[in-house]
């Protein structure tokens, strides 16, 4: 196989250059040969190498089609400190063709390098960097992209298909296995309220599959409503989601909703007395919460005693979503209001 021999001293900047360039067999490693860097290169790339006044030799470069990604992400930056390898993320969100990762205050100098590294070994469009999680009342995400412009793309999962623009909206990757669960839900002929809708995390699989005939979704944050409008389109459940943008303590009626979703966390207690307005006798909530793992089932018991007053209610189960701090967990409790 054809390789352009690249001083190490000019790999920093070159072969992400060819890279861009599509000048590069993506289907054989670069390899390393003393103070130079063997790239494989399409027979296309020849006369450019050969002008920039670079080497090309022959040898045996091996297949990086099973070498996995994290392998070829490090060997194409081999040349950076060892300290910024050793920090390298070794996992990363894809949102279609968009990586997410995080990075080591260490790695900031080499960022776009890194980025285009990453794309280029993931076949992405866009690399951006979660500087900070999410944060404030719209759980806002906080990104800097690093390779790239795209930041709107589509996340196939379960059968559903979520749009959103990833500079913009919060996905909560953890709580895939809770999306699951709504979509295996049974919930024939039931009306659903989703309280915190987002942009269809919950909604979108509960209606497409459960058998609910109607589900009123609330939303407050602005772009997150549009995404929700955009996703029902998408997933052809319009017919059953009623997209709402405002507060849900504005959602009218009483005594209508055979289910009910609280997909928020931290404060979702303060939303229990309007659950308890929309709920039927013998409905569901499903109240989402964060707990110290030694006490979440008290605080469930504890919250929904306060609130209910002289109606009865019975906790038919509690899961963990996710891990979310030191001794602090993600919980889900189904409680059923029975009367």
């Amino acid at each position: 196989m054809r390789m352009a021999k690249i001083p190490s001293s000019d790999a920093h900047d070159l072969i992400p250059e060819l890279l861009r360039s599509d000048l590069v067999n993506r289907h054989a490693k670069i390899s390393k040969e003393g103070d130079y860097r063997l790239v494989p290169i399409l027979d296309s790339a020849m006369d450019e190498i050969c002008a920039r006044g670079y080497e090309i030799v022959e040898g045996d470069a091996h297949s990086r089609d099973r070498t996995p990604p994290q392998v070829r992400i490090r060997n194409a930056l081999s040349d950076l400190p060892e300290d910024v390898l050793c920090q390298l993320p070794m996992r990363w969100e894809t949102v279609g063709d968009i990586v997410i990762i995080k990075l080591h205050p260490s790695a900031d100098p080499y960022r776009f390098r890194i980025g285009d590294v990453y794309a280029s070994e993931l076949d992405a469009d866009t690399v951006c960097v979660d500087r900070s999680g999410v944060s404030g009342e719209f759980r806002q995400p906080s990104m800097e992209l690093i390779h790239g412009s795209k930041t709107k793309s589509t996340r196939l999962e379960n059968g559903i298909k979520y749009r959103f623009d990833v500079t913009k909206v919060m996905f909560a990757s953890g709580n895939v296995d809770e999306r699951e669960r709504m979509k295996n839900l049974d919930c024939t002929g039931e009306t659903v309220v989703d309280m915190f809708a987002g942009i269809g995390y919950f909604t979108l699989p509960l209606a497409k599959f459960s058998g609910a005939k109607r589900v009123i979704a609330c939303e407050k944050n602005p772009e997150s409503y549009g995404f929700l409008v955009d996703n029902v389109e998408l997933n052809e459940v319009s017919h059953i989601v009623e997209p709402m943008l405002g507060d849900n303590r504005d959602i009218p009626g009483e005594c209508f909703a055979d289910r009910i979703l609280m997909g928020y966390v931290q404060i979702t207690s303060e939303f229990i007395p309007k659950a308890l307005q929309l709920i039927k006798p013998g409905g569901m909530i499903h109240y989402h919460d964060t707990f110290y793992i030694n006490e979440y089932k008290e605080k469930v018991n504890e919250m929904f005693t306060k609130y209910c007053g002289d109606r009865r209610f019975v906790v038919e189960g509690i899961r963990e979503v996710k891990s979310f701090a030191p001794s602090v967990s993600h919980y889900v409790a189904d409680v059923r209001i029975l009367d």
